[in-house]
């Protein structure tokens, strides 16, 4: 490649929770700059998800993005003509990526009134192993151990 690699951006810590991984997760559910909006929407689900559990809500978040994160995906690879599945590993801040954004994106489909209720809807699902996120990963694992067979073609 000629171009040297961009530099990692310092990502500062939420204002609340004092925690970069929160601001992480806001910065991929803001629409159009709105960070403030963003930053209300979470807040508003962390403390649905602390009423309902009684427990540390960053915790619990956590917890459910560590379930609905993906271990290995499927990448299309064309040989002679067909083209392959091939299950590969994904690297660390990929991994993280890819669960925020399955969280992010099924608690946008979910049937509640306020994006903050179906935030939290979805992480106290995901929080027990269930709802559309977690079966998702799901999913990827079983495609990616349905095609372990053409691993042997990874680039």
């Amino acid at each position: 490649m000629r171009k040297s690699k961009p530099k990692k951006r310092t990502i500062l810590p939420d204002p609340k929770f004092s925690d970069t991984l929160v601001t992480k997760f806001v910065n991929n559910m803001m629409y159009s700059g709105k960070k403030n909006i963003a930053y209300e929407i979470f807040y508003a689900a962390m403390d649905i998800v602390a009423e309902k559990t009684k427990e540390d809500p960053v915790e619990v978040w956590k917890k459910a993005l560590a379930n609905v994160t993906p271990n290995v995906e499927v990448r299309s690879r064309r040989i002679g003509g067909a083209t392959f599945q091939i299950p590969s590993e994904i690297r660390p801040g990929r991994k993280m990526s890819i669960g925020m954004k399955n969280l992010i994106s099924f608690s946008r489909k979910r049937h509640e009134k306020t994006m903050g209720e179906k935030l939290a809807g979805e992480i106290l699902a995901a929080y027990k192993d269930e709802g559309s996120a977690f079966k998702k990963k799901e999913d990827t694992h079983r495609m990616a151990e349905a095609n372990k067979a053409f691993s042997h073609f990874r680039f």
